[in-house]
């Protein structure tokens, strides 16, 4: 806007002088930032309206008027130095600092911040508009780490605290070290020191301290009462790293990491479940350091009783010592005793597939197998008083290809067997339950009728079962049910929840157009949700082999005679999902379908269309998959 224009409106309303300088930034071709509509650029000024015009690029508008006195205080014009500015006129540049000098991009955000500060999500919307959402997040995770070590940021101990541009650059090691001798708490003292040793890359700059630093780490995990004895193991070991320098044989440093072991002896399980995934290899060289006889019976006992992540380490510690025949005889003897843990069940089945393990698991997968994930399933739905979902039940579920694979190497009865388990099993979801259940149909499609308690639902003495709550549906078409739901459940939800956490943060919600749209979409997706829940609930899928070959059934061909005309017309009759009209399908729910079925061949059946009345004999009738 020129000085004329705005001397208008400031003659207008006198208050709006303060304003002077806000309202002389909004020039053609500046970009800005609308907290609703996010990134534009003014594009011109529409003097009849008395209006800027700008182009936004999320929501796609184009010369978008805006009173420009209503633009004050909600939206913020760009100077042409601020990093999205030279962004978007001049991306090479941004994009080489973004690959090249990832912590230059940031100390460039923060230069244009209030006092050189800037929280985590003020970072994360300005490199949503450089980079995109999704490789903004992945760039920032990476960054976060090189960030750590540069001396001209401060990073924050705490997600609620800024990221600060320093005015002299210092280094990380020597704030952390400050921050580690005011520290009083044990717990924190010790993951000070563990900072410390990461950051200091030249140990010679410790040197000075060093002796400070080990003493009052010691007096730490030994005095403190607030301190598990994981806790105590994991600030020995911070210990030692830092004392390897400047001590010969740090193992020997009191307390010891050896005598932590022996203090719980009777509980080495709940210990080593308490230490973080970067010690475990090294909890388990200790093993075998404080116990060298016994050090295999207790890796395997380890392998049984603790969590998944402990769990595959002392698979991976016992195959890479050479004691690959020990491992498969323990997997294969708590198979045959049905003793095999949760733990160790979805080690199984997540590893299975990778080279290392695949020779040694190939063997375990089969129905004694899924038996034994049936049962643990069902154990942890009792000890479950939470509504989180059972990770067996998950993968197994998620896993397309797993079920098939267990069938593949069982019998019928087999299938019969594990079916019936897992209808009586609480562990899962019904549309898990039903999901499953359709992969054992797919195998073996007379279990169909053992899930129905009826042995033909397609013939006509059995026609009432497509006329009530059920919907028979094809194969396909549920599975694409399935993965619309999935996508739904899994990215659309989530992706939109993120959206209106975002629009949250822009404030006054009276006002906030992008966050009554994103709660407007919420709305539909969760109606489509309950409603994709629901059909899903309600399907039964088949293949269509069960359809009557003497009567009108799902899955049948029509062939029809117009009575009038002597018109012919064939019909497919198929699911609940399948109609396809250019092709001539009929959902077995449409009214024509609904008057076809039951009826054999010479039967009459009358159609109405826009009251004229059309009478179709039933010529010829054959089953679809015998014509496929």
């Amino acid at each position: 806007m020129n000085a004329e224009i705005i001397d208008r409106l400031i003659e207008q309303d006198p208050t709006l002088e303060s304003s002077r300088a806000a309202l002389e930034a909004m020039k053609e071709g500046t970009f800005c930032i609308h907290r609703s509509w996010g990134f534009g650029k003014i594009s011109g000024y529409d003097s009849e309206r008395a209006m800027i015009l700008v182009d936004f690029e999320s929501e796609d508008r184009t010369n978008h008027p805006m009173d420009p006195v209503f633009c004050l205080g909600k939206l913020e014009v760009l100077d042409p130095s601020h990093i999205l500015a030279r962004h978007r006129e001049n991306p090479d540049e941004i994009e080489k600092m973004a690959k090249k000098e990832p912590v230059d991009l940031i100390i460039e955000i923060l230069t244009i911040c209030e006092d050189g500060c800037a929280s985590t999500r003020e970072i994360e919307r300005t490199l949503g508009f450089l980079l995109g959402p999704v490789r903004g997040k992945k760039w920032w995770t990476a960054t976060k780490k090189l960030l750590i070590k540069d001396p001209r940021v401060a990073v924050p101990n705490k997600k609620t605290e800024p990221y600060v541009l320093r005015d002299e650059p210092v280094k990380p090691e020597q704030e952390v070290l400050q921050d580690f001798f005011d520290e009083k708490r044990s717990k924190e003292k010790i993951a000070l020191a563990e900072k410390l040793f990461d950051l200091a890359t030249e140990k010679e700059d410790l040197q000075a301290d060093l002796p400070r630093v080990l003493e009052e780490l010691t007096n730490a995990i030994m005095e403190a009462r607030n301190l598990s004895q994981a806790d105590r193991l994991y600030g020995i070991w911070v210990r030692n790293n830092l004392a390897r320098d400047v001590e010969e044989d740090v193992e020997k440093l009191e307390p010891t990491s050896a005598s932590i072991l022996s203090d719980c002896e009777d509980d080495l399980p709940g210990l080593a479940d308490l230490m973080p995934t970067k010690f475990h290899s090294r909890f388990l060289d200790l093993v075998t350091r404080v116990y060298p006889d016994d050090w295999k019976k207790i890796v395997v006992r380890l392998l049984q009783d603790t969590s998944l992540k402990f769990s595959g380490e002392c698979a991976h510690f016992l195959i890479d010592r050479d004691e690959s025949a020990l491992l498969k005889k323990s997997l294969h003897n708590w198979l045959d005793e049905q003793t095999l843990k949760a733990p160790v069940l979805l080690w199984i089945l997540k590893f299975r597939e990778l080279a290392k393990f695949k020779d040694l698991l190939g063997g375990l997968i089969g129905p004694r197998l899924l038996t034994a994930v049936f049962s643990a399933i069902d154990y942890e739905s009792l000890q479950n008083v939470t509504t989180r979902r059972i990770p067996l039940a998950e993968i197994l579920s998620d896993d397309k290809e797993l079920l098939p694979e267990i069938l593949d190497k069982g019998t019928e009865e087999n299938a019969k067997d594990l079916a019936q388990a897992l209808l009586l099993n609480p562990g899962f979801e019904d549309l898990s339950k039903r999901s499953l259940l359709a992969r054992f149909i797919k195998r073996y499609p007379e279990i169909q009728s053992m899930v129905d308690g009826e042995d033909d639902w397609s013939s006509s003495e059995n026609s009432s079962a497509v006329t009530d709550d059920t919907l028979i549906v094809s194969q396909s078409s549920y599975d694409l049910k399935i993965a619309d739901l999935e996508e739904l459940t899994k990215e659309k939800i989530p992706a939109n929840s993120l959206a209106i956490e975002a629009a949250r943060e822009l404030g006054d919600l009276r006002e906030n157009a992008e966050y009554q749209s994103a709660k407007d979409e919420q709305k539909l997706l969760l109606a489509r949700q309950s409603e994709l829940q629901g059909d899903i609930m309600r399907a039964k899928p088949t293949d269509f082999n069960d359809a009557p070959s003497d009567s009108v059934g799902i899955g049948s061909v029509v062939s029809l005679i117009d009575q009038a005309n002597g018109e012919s017309q064939k019909y497919i009759v198929l699911g609940a999902w399948d109609s396809d009209p250019d092709n001539d399908v009929l959902s077995y729910l449409t009214p024509l379908g609904q008057k076809l079925l039951t009826k054999k061949i010479g039967e009459i059946v009358e159609t109405e269309v826009e009251g004229n009345v059309q009478s179709w004999k039933i010529e010829g009738l054959s089953r679809w998959v015998d014509g496929k």
